[in-house]
């Protein structure tokens, strides 16, 4: 066992609709150290590749995307859900549906921040039915940047986002792979890796 598999085990909560409830140390309240953790072990398992930008989807995706990249040396980016007066210029743009909150948002990613000349490796906190990953794998392409692999924190393994993702052939890298749980029994089984 790894040691995310152990914090999930102290600390997360299950909730009814396979909910996995990680705020207390991952996306809401954040533990730094865990962070560094998870940055250094996403750089051993990409090490060999070529990144130049570390992409990711607001809000949880930031802090895992940020230590993520300072362990590459790279600027990180993260796609928008939303246009800000502050954005200017031209956008790539995706349209993402997330699993938690069960709605549709438009992510965007400014074009001065994305080219053909990146080298990608995504981040996100969770794998689910991976079309938060589908949308910045799209964003990445748009730009004609190559996504040299991508790293999830926790994927639901039970659900078919990590498997569809890997049927088209992009290295996908997850530390904790959830295969059950169970809300009742406050139970997590992790399957091997």
């Amino acid at each position: 066992m790894n040691f995310l598999e152990e914090r999930i085990l102290k600390d997360g909560i299950i909730k009814e609709g396979n909910v996995l409830k990680v705020d207390s140390f991952l996306n809401h309240q954040m533990d730094v150290r865990l962070l560094d953790m998870i940055g250094e072990e996403f750089y051993r398992r990409f090490a060999d590749k070529p990144i130049t930008k570390v992409l990711t989807i607001e809000a949880s995706g930031i802090g895992i995307a940020y230590a993520v990249a300072r362990c590459f040396d790279v600027p990180m980016v993260f796609a928008k859900k939303a246009k800000s007066i502050n954005i200017d210029g031209d956008m790539y743009k995706a349209e993402v549906e997330s699993f938690t909150h069960k709605n549709k948002n438009q992510v965007i990613v400014s074009k001065k921040y994305l080219s053909a000349d990146d080298h990608v490796l995504i981040v996100d906190d969770f794998l689910a039915n991976g079309c938060a990953l589908q949308g910045l794998i799209s964003i990445t392409e748009s730009a004609g940047a190559s996504v040299e692999g991508i790293g999830i924190v926790i994927e639901k393994g039970f659900q078919f986002g990590g498997k569809s993702i890997r049927n088209l052939g992009y290295h996908l890298e997850s530390l904790a792979i959830v295969e059950s749980m169970d809300a009742e029994t406050q139970t997590v089984v992790f399957r091997e890796q």
